[in-house]
């Protein structure tokens, strides 16, 4: 949003260095050791009482009385956990976004997928033939920034699964199809890898981009539904395919035949291996950068804003 002109008021941990008018530190990294220690973000408790929500909570708080002005957004991405927040300033839109997680409660929501969006209305509703769409919501993709996964056209002669080593994520899947094949699998993630293939670790995201850039294709077999999965258009950010299962946002992000394959079978997997090879990989990243690069999508948050700003005049319902 700095980059499309709008002022921008960020409320974050000390050591964030996103691109903001001012930076407002309501979280130090001993909070955020304290709540998840090594551990990425999403395994902290989301519970709201939990003493890091209710701090970080609290500070936000506070900081935003002398800020806030008519009609500014509040924008959170901690479902419930961030509610309190929205609750302490009701006369201003709380937009919550980058939603891939269940459990949501404002009137302005954005949604990383059709998909997940589909399915929070179903499990809203109870029943889904009871569920009704609501005016203003928006599905809006994940971005990365693609100078952070550069473009390789001669892949090495690996496959890849990146990703948590949970039974949900698909990880055996991967490990069954490669095996079967008789070819490389190199495993990166947190937890206990299958008895095939190479675990390579956990890894940052300079050694995310190598591998995924050198891979001939990625798996991502998730089971459950998945609301984005990034690990898909990280891969084919650097041109490599992703091989999926045929649900959830890889219905949205996965084109069969260019960018890579859904599947549903130990065939349909075997052979879109093989044929991932044959895939153009210049291709994969020019689909990439159209749809979830940081160009593409702050043009669609700035007219996701842009709609909602018009409620507080004539807009269709008003607020």
């Amino acid at each position: 949003m700095k980059n499309m002109g709008h002022h921008v008021t960020l409320y974050s941990g000390d050591e964030n260095q996103a691109p903001c008018d001012e930076h407002v530190e309501c979280y130090t990294e001993k909070d955020r050791l304290e709540a998840v220690g090594e551990f990425h973000y999403t395994m902290a408790s989301f519970d709201a009482t939990k003493p890091h929500w209710v701090r970080f909570n609290n500070r936000v708080i506070r900081e935003l009385a002398p800020r806030l002005e008519h009609q500014d957004f509040i924008c959170v991405i901690g479902g419930y956990s961030n509610k309190v927040i929205a609750d302490a300033y009701p006369n201003h839109m709380t937009v919550e976004f980058g939603i891939g997680y269940p459990g949501t409660f404002a009137k302005y929501r954005v949604f990383e997928s059709y998909a997940w969006m589909h399915t929070v209305y179903g499990a809203e509703a109870k029943l889904a033939s009871a569920a009704d769409g609501r005016f203003f919501d928006a599905v809006i993709p994940a971005y990365i920034e693609q100078e952070l996964f550069p473009f390789v056209e001669e892949p090495d002669d690996y496959y890849l699964f990146m990703g948590r080593l949970t039974e949900r994520k698909g990880y055996q899947i991967a490990a069954d199809v490669c095996k079967h094949m008789g070819v490389k699998l190199l495993i990166a993630g947190q937890g206990t890898p299958p008895s095939y293939g190479t675990y390579v670790g956990v890894v940052g995201a300079h050694r995310r981009a190598e591998l995924f850039g050198h891979a001939i294709a990625s798996f991502a077999p998730t089971i459950y539904i998945e609301p984005f999965g990034t690990v898909v258009i990280e891969s084919q950010m650097c041109g490599t395919p992703a091989l999926t299962t045929d649900w959830g946002a890889f219905t949205e992000t996965v084109v069969n035949g260019l960018s890579g394959y859904r599947c549903r079978t130990l065939k349909d997997f075997i052979d879109a291996a093989e044929k991932a090879k044959e895939l153009d990989r210049k291709k994969i990243r020019k689909y990439a950068e159209s749809r979830y690069s940081l160009k593409a999508v702050q043009i669609q948050y700035d007219s996701y804003f842009n709609k909602l700003f018009t409620l507080w005049e004539d807009g269709w319902y008003t607020v």
